[in-house]
């Protein structure tokens, strides 16, 4: 066996461990590649030909079968910090008011900003509220369906302040 195939042999176990420990689809595609160049390397090709076929093959793989294995591998994707607590409910412990830049709500024991959906709109302590999205670092939140009946719409007394009144002159 010549050099160049053992060091294509090398590349491949290596991107095939590689693959293995991290399960992420980051390296099986070199694999393919190294694999290819070890052929052309074991039928005495130069060793320019190894090399662009390895980045030809390696590339061709990403670019073809990446999209379709994305699509049926990782289809259960654990959420991870803010962007799981998107349906969570909490509670209001901070009235919140999105004219006054004002708002905070407690959810899985931690506290975050929050603002509602639309300006105007106010939100008083102690109301159980849904989180809708996040924006930043605030999370967007409405009241929750399951008492929404039972809260008063309260609009922000901030749009009595003469900047959001219109002058009809």
């Amino acid at each position: 066996m010549s050099v160049q195939v053992g060091f294509w042999l090398f590349v491949l176990i290596a991107t095939l461990i590689v693959e293995i420990i991290t399960m992420g689809l980051t390296s099986v595609w070199f694999s393919g590649g190294a694999l290819v160049a070890a052929l052309i390397a074991a039928m005495h090709g130069p060793v320019w030909l190894q090399g662009v076929a390895f980045f030809a093959v390696s590339l061709a793989l990403l670019a073809i079968t990446r999209p379709i294995a994305v699509k049926y591998f990782n289809k259960e994707r654990l959420r991870t910090n803010a962007e799981s607590l998107v349906g969570e409910r909490g509670i209001v412990t901070g009235e919140i008011d999105n004219l006054k830049a004002m708002g905070q709500v407690t959810i899985k024991g931690q506290d975050w900003t929050a603002r509602t959906e639309s300006d105007g709109q106010v939100i008083p302590e102690g109301t159980i509220v849904s989180v809708v999205s996040i924006s930043g670092v605030k999370l967007i939140v409405k009241v929750d369906d399951s008492v929404a009946d039972h809260i008063p719409h309260i609009q922000s007394d901030s749009l009595l302040d003469p900047k959001y009144i219109e002058d009809d002159e």
